[in-house]
């Protein structure tokens, strides 16, 4: 792990600086985790940094179709901080069977890890929008994962199916994911399932 540079201004907590800018420097590590989607004009892979500050700046964007009683700053914070574990995890594929059964595990022990980094107060706080992303029992955790799984299917879009091509995944397949968009925000929910017929119709899934 790299380590901070020993220098502290007057009049702060040394030890809980230096936790602040290990967990920091830790999460560095984000920018090197390639995701298996294309960005939206094809051009390279893009990584879990670069979608985590997109989902981020998503949520402000379509804050207005957020449900009602959302938190849209606590969803920024949400995602700005889901996708760390995938640090020490990886990235794990939405139609990777094998990858799926194993990533919850996987992803705990990381949470364990990298959140403990910060101090005890900021640790725990992460911590719990990390769960509270993942259980989707909140509106700001169901929003937040329409976002998550909205921006991939763009992705694919704009890239002559991407991901759907390449992996063979089908249409039946894709719309599993529609109504976790939908259960999060009924406006983004009918726009996805509208992007899926046309993907449908151009021949962007596998018919097997």
């Amino acid at each position: 792990m790299t380590e901070p540079a020993p220098v502290f201004a007057g009049g702060v907590d040394h030890e809980r600086l230096t936790s602040q800018l290990r967990f920091f420097l830790e999460t560095d590590k984000l920018k090197r985790i390639l995701r298996r989607n294309m960005l939206v004009d094809g051009a390279r892979r893009e990584n879990a940094a670069e979608h985590s500050w997109h989902l981020a700046l998503a949520a402000r964007v379509f804050a207005e179709y957020a449900p009602e009683g959302a938190d849209v700053d606590r969803v920024v914070e949400m995602l700005v901080l889901h996708d760390i574990v995938e640090i020490d995890a990886g990235d794990t594929f939405l139609y990777d069977r094998e990858g799926q059964s194993t990533q919850a595990e996987r992803e705990r022990a990381a949470a364990d890890r990298i959140f403990a980094l910060l101090p005890e107060d900021q640790a725990g706080r992460a911590r719990e929008l990390w769960e509270e992303f993942e259980a989707r029992r909140t509106p700001d955790a169901r929003f937040a994962k329409a976002i998550d799984r909205l921006a991939p299917m763009l992705a694919n879009w704009h890239t002559e199916g991407g991901t759907w091509v390449r992996h063979g995944v089908t249409r039946a397949q894709v719309m599993d994911k529609v109504k976790i968009i939908a259960e999060g925000s009924e406006a983004l929910g009918a726009y996805a399932s509208a992007l899926i017929e046309d993907a449908d119709r151009r021949g962007y899934f596998s018919r097997g």
